[in-house]
């Protein structure tokens, strides 16, 4: 087992603080290709292994909490690995809202429907 203030490399807060559990997270493919590539060196920090693992898990969208899970890391741990990436340029952090409406815009009936069934309950 390792310790998270090692994988970390000792920090104990995300350099971003706009990440919550809910952000949806890409890889930015053809940067993260040819960082991995390269091997073991990206800029001036080295991709971890979770680093990669992290990487490969968001070749599409997925939410913090569930690469968190994914990884069987602490939520505050992955929100470092995450920063870490973001700010290299290998992936995009987008709010939920700004995905759905990309997608098309966000559905006020089925936003609707599921209130009325949440009242009911």
């Amino acid at each position: 087992m390792v310790r998270p203030y090692t994988i970390t490399r000792g920090r104990t807060a995300p350099e971003r603080d706009d990440l919550t559990l809910i952000t949806v997270l890409t890889t930015v493919e053809a940067e993260a290709d040819a960082a991995l590539a390269r091997g073991s060196r990206a800029g001036a920090r080295g991709l971890q292994p979770e680093h990669r693992l992290i990487l490969e898990r968001c070749r599409h969208p997925i939410a913090v909490a569930e690469v968190s899970a994914g990884l069987d890391l602490p939520v505050s741990v992955t929100k470092i690995l995450l920063g870490d990436l973001v700010a290299q340029g290998l992936l995009n952090a987008r709010a939920p809202l700004s995905v759905a409406r990309a997608a098309g815009g966000v559905d006020l009936g089925l936003l609707t429907a599921v209130r009325e069934g949440l009242r009911r309950l």
